[in-house]
């Protein structure tokens, strides 16, 4: 994948994050389980919330969340991941939001590795470090609602 500027870089974040809320939008309204439903209306609204930001990003904004690094607690990198449907609980829903979102950090960091210029460098690592920042979230979620009733 090769970006022409920092503006492609941006399009191509906002296009994910849009591709992201339809998503989750879609399978909000077909999920049974209600503690799913309400994960994905959440997961919903904070990929419109990324978007927004995407929006409103400035450069003095990349170079500043670069020193601020995001604990991994890599639960979900060990836990199996099933295909997503209608039929999915919370806890299953929980591993698949967070592969996802590991997925997402894996691309970004990829593609900052390959950047061409240092302003497309720091908004991937900008970008993997908000996907990092979702995994967090789920996993704390998963601990939270998972591990610690079980």
């Amino acid at each position: 994948m090769k970006f022409g500027s920092l503006k492609g870089v941006m399009d191509f974040a906002i296009q994910r994050e849009e591709e992201a809320a339809k998503s989750y939008g879609k399978l909000c309204r077909i999920a049974e389980d209600e503690a799913a439903k309400k994960l994905l209306a959440d997961l919903q609204q904070e990929e419109k919330n990324h978007k927004r930001i995407l929006q409103g990003l400035t450069k003095a904004k990349v170079r500043a969340s670069a020193t601020k690094d995001v604990k991994d607690l890599m639960i979900s990198d060990y836990l199996v991941e099933e295909p997503l449907t209608p039929e999915m609980n919370f806890q299953d829903l929980l591993i698949f939001a967070a592969k996802k979102e590991k997925k997402a950090v894996a691309l970004y960091s990829d593609l900052a590795k390959k950047s061409m210029t240092k302003e497309q460098k720091a908004l991937f690592e900008f970008l993997a470090k908000q996907e990092k920042t979702h995994k967090l979230r789920l996993e704390l979620e998963y601990e939270k609602h998972v591990l610690l009733e079980d």
